[in-house]
């Protein structure tokens, strides 16, 4: 999707960046002034005369944004999932939007390995021995080897592809579910098919990777007949967005074995209630939405949205810009 804008002359930071790459964009593009709001309670004056915005986790909601920034024409948010963002005040606007699609795909891709990983080697379990002070004594239920199994990805986006090329150097076989399953080819990837497809790949995935947005169409994707294909003793991981997947649907399929495990990064709802019995299962991993945190991020944020200003000052298309109809 190609979008250019005009100058921009105030950008305003509504995400924390590091001192070091604050001083990157100011030398880069000199003729922008960078405002930051570095608390949530002075941000309404800190975007009053914006032309754009870096948007983050401050409890700025999108329609008071609009509201306070009149001449907003861009927003950059930190994320690669805008579902939150696209409100239906920001659909109708003028307001272009650019997402952060491939910050966070080396992290996340290792965070799904680490939890692959941790279940082929039963790492759970042995830390609950290690909590109870037990040796476990081998061979431990449930173990297995990683190499010759096949990797499911559904959604095939930066974060996606990272998860595909490093799961594949692992010796998985890997499958993709895209929606243009004739684009380009991902490394790592064997096969890919079309999102209709989805339903005669589930009973062939040993593990299924979630990396969909969260969109009108992904939401509860993954409801109890779609989660009953998959091959039993399946893993699931999902770092996308909880609402894809159906909670009782998932819990029932755990309970009853149908699943092995599942790697949670994300819940729905969230922040999970305490309550929730899928804390107290063995065979889940909850990681609290970690999956995106790196020390890397705040640099890999500053050269998409710098590269994005450089593209505003030459007059050429921006990148990551998100359609809206699609909601990605």
């Amino acid at each position: 999707m190609s979008q250019t804008l005009t100058p921009i002359r105030q950008l305003t930071l509504l995400h924390p960046l590091p001192d070091a790459e604050y001083a990157r964009l100011h030398a880069a593009v000199p003729e922008v002034r960078f405002v930051r709001a570095d608390t949530a309670a002075d941000w309404t004056g800190a975007v009053a005369h914006a032309d754009a915005v870096l948007l983050g986790h401050q409890g700025v909601t999108i329609d008071d944004l609009l509201g306070a920034a009149p001449g907003l024409r861009w927003i950059q948010t930190a994320s690669a999932g805008v579902d939150r963002v696209l409100t239906p005040r920001l659909r109708a606007s003028p307001v272009v939007v650019t997402n952060a699609s491939g910050v966070h795909a080396v992290n996340i891709a290792e965070h799904v390995l680490a939890l692959l990983l941790g279940f082929t080697r039963q790492l759970p379990a042995l830390r609950d021995a290690q909590h109870r002070q037990a040796w476990a004594t081998p061979p431990l239920p449930g173990l297995f080897e990683a190499e010759g199994q096949t990797l499911l990805v559904v959604g095939l986006g930066a974060i996606g592809g990272a998860v595909a090329r490093k799961a594949a150097a692992l010796g998985l076989k890997v499958t993709a579910v895209r929606r243009d399953p004739h684009g380009d080819g991902v490394p790592g990837v064997e096969r890919t098919v079309g999102l209709d497809a989805l339903d005669d790949e589930l009973p062939h995935a040993d593990h299924l990777v979630i990396a969909l947005p969260l969109t009108a169409e992904t939401r509860g994707l993954f409801g109890a007949e779609r989660l009953a294909r998959l091959r039993p003793g399946a893993y699931l991981y999902n770092i996308a967005r909880g609402g894809i997947v159906d909670t009782g649907a998932l819990l029932a399929a755990l309970q009853s074995g149908h699943l092995a495990g599942a790697g949670l990064d994300v819940t729905d709802p969230e922040p999970l209630p305490p309550a929730s019995p899928l804390w107290r299962l063995p065979q889940v991993v909850i990681t609290s939405h970690t999956a995106g945190l790196t020390p890397n991020s705040a640099r890999r944020l500053v050269d998409i949205t710098l590269d994005n200003l450089l593209r505003v000052r030459e007059g050429r298309p921006l990148r990551n810009v998100v359609d809206r109809a699609r909601g990605y």
